[in-house]
């Protein structure tokens, strides 16, 4: 089926937690349609910064049926890391593994992009490697998202094919990403600057996207996910947002604050 192509500023989105340890689904897809509406072209579900790894398959494919079902009813794609047990593998390994999930999927070919982040999953799609996938993929491989934050990879693989959409993970891209470098942004704190965001993406606005990584900053040297859900808390006025899965613990109450009066200094400046 015809898959839409992704672009723009796209949220990693947080996962709500309730009380219990659950997906929270009211307050997932509230979240989801506020971004949508507030800025985001998409939204990238259950990432790093949704926490997936910590949620059991059953929790993570209800999350998936409340965003509505990637296969049936149009996801634009799915995001693939390597599969980071095994370290060191060769590329054929990592081809064969791509070979794999195409094979699996013929029936409900939904498009596949690439998630680069060796500080996590300790294996990188390499330029050579995603060439390769490319030669032998490229019906199906369509993008790569790059949390590695190595600009010069971000650029060696953009260059790679005209078609092959790569999005860094942050929105300080933007201008450069308008220029035509990459498709736009995946960013876990468009969770919390989406309109900024757009505003620098649509109408090439540098004042806003300068208050989007002002706001980003404030995450330098601290934890990211945990800050995220805990400004999100602030910023829709509900402290179930702040809920973390383990192992990851809650923003320190210090963090908390001083992410909060940077959030808000920032956003007092912003120009209309």
């Amino acid at each position: 089926m015809a898959q839409s192509a992704l672009r723009g500023v796209i949220a990693a989105i947080a996962t709500p937690v309730d009380a219990n340890g659950e997906p929270d689904i009211a307050r997932a897809t509230r979240l989801a349609r506020f971004l949508l509406d507030n800025g985001c072209d998409g939204l990238n579900v259950l990432g790093t910064t949704g926490e997936a790894t910590s949620f059991s398959l059953a929790q993570r494919q209800r999350v998936m049926t409340a965003y509505r079902d990637a296969a049936e009813l149009g996801f634009a794609g799915a995001l693939v890391l390597p599969p980071f047990y095994y370290k060191g593998v060769p590329d054929d390994g990592l081809a064969a593994y791509i070979d794999t999930i195409v094979s699996a999927t013929a029936a409900r070919p939904i498009s596949i992009y690439l998630y680069h982040f060796p500080a996590q999953s300790g294996l990188p799609w390499h330029p050579k490697l995603v060439r390769r996938l490319l030669d032998a993929f490229g019906q199906r491989l369509v993008g790569l998202k790059d949390s590695s934050g190595d600009m010069a990879y971000a650029r060696e693989v953009a260059a790679i094919s005209p078609a092959f959409a790569v999005f860094p993970s942050t929105e300080a891209v933007l201008l450069e990403a308008r220029g035509g470098a990459f498709a736009g942004c995946i960013s876990a704190t468009a969770n919390l600057n989406a309109d900024l965001c757009q505003r620098a993406w649509s109408r090439g606005d540098a004042v806003a996207l300068d208050t989007a990584v002002t706001i980003r900053k404030l995450f330098d040297g601290r934890p990211l996910v945990s800050g995220v859900k805990a400004l999100l808390a602030h910023i829709h006025g509900d402290a179930a947002f702040a809920r973390v899965m383990p192992p990851l613990a809650a923003f320190s109450g210090a963090d908390t604050a001083a992410v909060v009066a940077g959030y808000d200094q920032a956003r007092a400046k912003k120009v209309a």
